[in-house]
């Protein structure tokens, strides 16, 4: 039976998400994000049927800030490099193919995947101005998903099955909770990721963008951590 509400507990405080009878559809789910009902916080993503919803806030030195560096980094060598763009928090991307509609922390697309149809750019559905969208549909060219504690089955098991199915090119999968920082580039081949090694000095080859990259950690005033994604051309 479906379920129509959902009710999670943060610390002492309930709280409650209303979710319609018929989202447990990719068509369904379709229509509730593109409702006013549509939680405006969270993370809600649906897989092949399940709707995932995660209200645990990021935390701030092992995802946050990681997330930043990553994006930013992308941002100089995709986005000023007029190779396309790169979004992180709350972009929605849609895979009909692989009945997915999902907020990876990072997604960059190029120019070249819109213009030959392998992407679409969903128009936002309330604003009807040119040039509004609320997301992306289809093969986007790169992901990043950074683990946190209530999501590491989510973005180490399930969603490397998914998005390779949805035909995306490139999964990026950061760990930083331990004491070795985890950064791993995978790469689609004949339908399944496959991790690309490191060489002995830790650099890791994106075959998407051609460039080499490491994600370093050090320690940073009073209790934090600053992370760079360091980057190099072959």
């Amino acid at each position: 039976m479906a379920q129509r509400h959902l009710i999670l507990t943060e610390e002492e405080e309930d709280v409650r998400i209303s979710i319609p009878a018929d989202v447990f559809t990719y068509e369904g789910f379709q229509r509730w994000v593109d409702s006013r009902r549509f939680p405006e916080s969270g993370r809600i993503d649906y897989l092949e049927g399940d709707v995932d919803v995660d209200l645990s806030p990021e935390e701030l030195f092992t995802h946050n800030v990681v997330k930043v560096a990553i994006a930013s980094k992308l941002y100089r060598l995709v986005g000023e490099g007029e190779i396309g763009n790169v979004f992180m928090t709350r972009t929605r991307v849609w895979s009909p193919v692989a009945e997915i509609s999902v907020e990876p922390d990072v997604v960059a697309m190029f120019w070249s995947s819109l213009k030959a149809g392998r992407i679409r750019l969903v128009p936002a559905p309330f604003n009807k101005e040119p040039n509004r969208f609320s997301g992306i549909e289809g093969a986007v060219d790169l992901v990043v998903e950074i683990v946190s504690d209530s999501s590491v089955k989510k973005d180490t098991k399930r969603l490397p099955k998914l998005y390779a199915r949805a035909g995306i090119p490139e999964l990026w999968n950061v760990d930083a909770r331990g004491r070795h920082l985890r950064f791993q580039i995978h790469t689609l081949q004949d339908g399944a990721y496959v991790a690309v090694e490191p060489d002995s000095e830790g650099w890791v080859r994106s075959p998407r963008l051609g460039v080499d990259f490491r994600l370093v950690r050090r320690r940073a005033p009073l209790i934090s951590w600053r992370y760079t994604l360091e980057h190099r051309q072959p």
